[in-house]
């Protein structure tokens, strides 16, 4: 059975408004990951056009964004997090490399905070992985990819600290 996205973003509203805090997150993960299963859901959120940063669908009440990602070449992140917010990425094709950090030195407005990575792992089609609110991470793609990430408020214009790896 084929998935809308006005159904996946009423789900993730209800499962959210249920439980606002890590475990409903954990079960707004496990929708996602269902949801990239079906490939009408896929196709017609991730079709051709789809932008770097596509915001499909923002939640009038609890204002969390779904968006889609289309990455044609090779890309790599610096360690972020998300400020204010949580984040879900869900891999729909390709494969992303993801790097968690912890903090060694804080950020500050003035200057980058320095981080040292604890683990690396892929995502790969299907799969979705929560980011809660201060956990930083930084993807890393060899080529081209497709990806439905959750937002737990839209992002556009939030200023982020800036952080760096040491060895």
């Amino acid at each position: 059975m084929t998935t809308t996205l006005e159904q996946f973003s009423r789900h993730c509203h209800d499962l959210l408004k249920a439980d606002p805090g890590p475990a409903g997150r954990e079960k707004v993960c496990d929708a996602l990951e269902e949801a990239l299963q079906d490939a009408d859901f896929v196709g017609a959120n991730l079709g051709d056009g789809t932008s770097t940063r596509q915001i499909l669908y923002e939640d009038p009440e609890l204002g969390f964004c779904v968006l889609a990602h289309a990455y044609e070449g090779a890309s790599e992140s610096n360690p972020h997090d998300h400020g204010p917010a949580w984040a879900i990425y869900g891999q729909a094709s390709g494969e992303t490399e993801m790097t968690e950090w912890e903090v060694v030195e804080p950020a500050t407005p003035d200057a980058p905070g320095k981080v040292r990575r604890i683990k690396t792992y892929s995502l790969t089609p299907g799969k979705a992985c929560l980011y809660n609110e201060g956990q930083l991470h930084s993807p890393r793609r060899e080529g081209a990819t497709r990806l439905i990430r959750i937002e737990g408020m839209n992002m556009d214009g939030v200023k982020r600290l800036r952080y760096e790896p040491i060895a």
